[in-house]
C-alpha cells in the first residue's frame, strides 16, 4: 500500500446509443491507461442521455445488473486491472420502472451496488417518472487502502448523504453525475462538491456528464474543500491522486466529526 490512490476521471459525452457509449468509454480508458490508475469513475447517465424519453424507452434500455453492459467493464477491469466506477439502467425483477444505479466492480468482483435514493423532481425535471428509487444509501468498500462510498449526482444537494458515509469511514466518496446546464448550475457543483468534502474532512470526486445539455467540470476536492482538479469542459479524462498522508494531516487539524454534538440535533 502506497498511500496514494490514482483516480481516472471519464467526461463522456452524452450519447443516445449504448454502442456509442462503449466506444467512447474504451476510447478513454485507452487514453489513461499508461497512469495505470487504481480506479476509473464514470459520469452518471453513460449508458445513453434518458432526457425525454418515455418510461418504456428508459427501460427498453435497462439491463440486468449482470448483464452485458455489465460484461463490458468485467472485460475492462480484466484487460487493465483496475477498480471502476460505472452506472447503468437497471432492470429488476418486480419494477415497471427502471433504477438508476453506480456500481463499484473491481478485479475481485462487485464491490459496491447503489441504486440512487433522491430523484433530481426539481427545476422543472422529474427523474421519478422514469426511474425507480432506491430505499438505501451506499455502503462503503475498501480500494487499495482507501474506504470509498458512492452517491449520484443530485445528491451533492444532502449533507446528510456525505455525513452518513463519513461516519461509515469513508475517505472517499465517487459522486457519478449528470449535471445538467443551466443558470450559475457549473457553480452550484463545484460550490456543493467543495462543501460536502471539506464538512467531513474526505476526498469528493464527481465524474460528470458533458453535452449540450450537461455541464462537464468534473472535479477533485481534497478535505480542505480545495478543488485539486476541475476538467472544464469537452469530453476528456483527468487523472487525479488522492493522498492519505493528506488526508490524516487534515482530520488531524480539523477533526469536525469528532465534535459534533448529535445529542444536540434534530433529524
Amino acid at each position: 500500500m502506497t498511500g496514494v490512490l490514482r483516480l481516472a476521471l471519464l467526461q463522456l459525452s452524452a450519447s443516445r446509443g449504448k454502442e456509442e457509449s462503449r466506444e467512447r468509454i474504451r476510447r478513454l480508458v485507452e487514453s489513461v491507461a499508461r497512469y495505470e490508475p487504481d480506479l476509473v469513475v464514470l459520469p452518471e447517465y453513460s449508458m445513453f442521455d434518458p432526457t425525454g424519453l418515455s418510461v418504456e424507452e428508459v427501460y427498453s434500455g435497462a439491463e440486468p445488473l449482470e448483464g452485458e453492459w455489465t460484461r463490458f467493464f468485467m472485460g475492462l477491469v480484466e484487460e487493465y486491472g483496475f477498480h471502476i466506477v460505472y452506472t447503468m439502467f437497471e432492470r429488476r425483477e418486480g419494477y415497471s420502472k427502471a433504477f438508476n444505479t453506480a456500481v463499484l466492480l473491481g478485479p475481485k468482483g462487485f464491490l459496491l451496488v447503489y441504486r440512487k435514493t433522491h430523484l433530481f423532481d426539481v427545476l422543472g425535471y422529474r427523474e421519478s417518472s422514469v426511474f425507480e428509487a432506491g430505499d438505501r444509501l451506499s455502503g462503503v468498500a475498501e480500494v487499495e487502502g482507501f474506504r470509498v462510498g458512492l452517491a449520484v449526482c443530485f445528491e451533492l444537494r444532502y449533507p446528510e448523504v456525505f455525513r452518513s458515509l463519513a461516519l461509515r469511514g469513508a475517505d472517499l466518496v465517487v459522486v457519478p453525475a449528470g449535471w445538467y446546464r443551466g443558470p450559475v448550475k457549473e457553480e452550484q457543483l463545484l460550490f456543493l462538491a467543495r462543501a460536502r468534502a471539506h464538512e467531513n474532512t474526505l476526498y469528493v470526486a464527481v465524474s460528470a456528464l458533458y453535452g449540450d445539455r450537461f455541464t462537464g467540470r468534473s472535479l477533485l476536492v481534497d478535505p480542505y474543500g480545495i478543488v485539486r482538479v476541475d476538467a472544464g469542459a469537452g469530453e476528456k479524462a483527468v487523472v487525479a491522486e488522492v493522498s492519505r498522508e493528506e488526508l490524516e494531516e487534515a482530520r488531524r487539524a480539523l477533526p469536525l466529526l469528532g465534535l459534533r454534538r448529535p445529542e444536540l440535533y434534530n433529524t
